[in-house]
């Protein structure tokens, strides 16, 4: 019985890794290292409550739930020594599609000046296509809290981005 849910939850992991990973790249602004930090501990939660998570309707939005819920933690508990940089290293992701990599980097970098509580509802809503309320239960807030949120943060991107999106983008 042990043996079938570690191989449920292998054949789990292995189909969502690379998800959590892209989801947890656009929480960070961009910082890869952190990213497969969080998608670790993410994993790991999950698996030491898989027997319980493999009950659930949607496991997946359960694993993104940790994820984001992991990253907000990670945020609060930062320590004073440790300094988030907007500067990218010179050498290009090799998982980066090599289309749309001005574009890419550019919307990266923006999301990477917003608040992580910010950036974590844009990356919720838009990213992974989450209703309000799936947004808002993720986040452990109000609805309300998160159309605020989103409202704001879709702002403060406009403003940073203004016409640099333009200047990325295919006709």
């Amino acid at each position: 019985m042990r043996q079938v849910r570690g191989d449920e939850y292998a054949e789990f992991a292995a189909a969502r890794a690379g998800h959590l990973y892209r989801s947890a790249c656009l929480l960070t602004g961009g910082d890869t290292h952190l990213a497969e930090d969080l998608v670790q501990e993410t994993l790991g939660r999950l698996y030491v409550r898989w027997y319980r998570v493999s009950r659930v309707g949607n496991p997946a939005g359960y694993a993104q739930t940790v994820l984001t819920r992991t990253f907000l933690a990670h945020r609060r508990r930062l320590s004073s020594r440790e300094r988030a940089t907007d500067a990218f290293p010179d050498l290009p992701d090799p998982r980066a599609a090599d289309t749309d990599t001005p574009l890419r980097l550019t919307l990266v970098e923006a999301l990477g000046r917003l608040s992580a509580k910010d950036r974590a509802v844009v990356v919720l809503r838009y990213w992974e296509d989450r209703s309000i309320e799936e947004t808002a239960e993720a986040m452990n807030v109000s609805s309300a809290a998160v159309r605020t949120r989103c409202t704001r943060a879709l702002a403060r991107l406009r403003l940073l981005l203004g016409d640099a999106l333009g200047e990325h983008a295919r006709p």
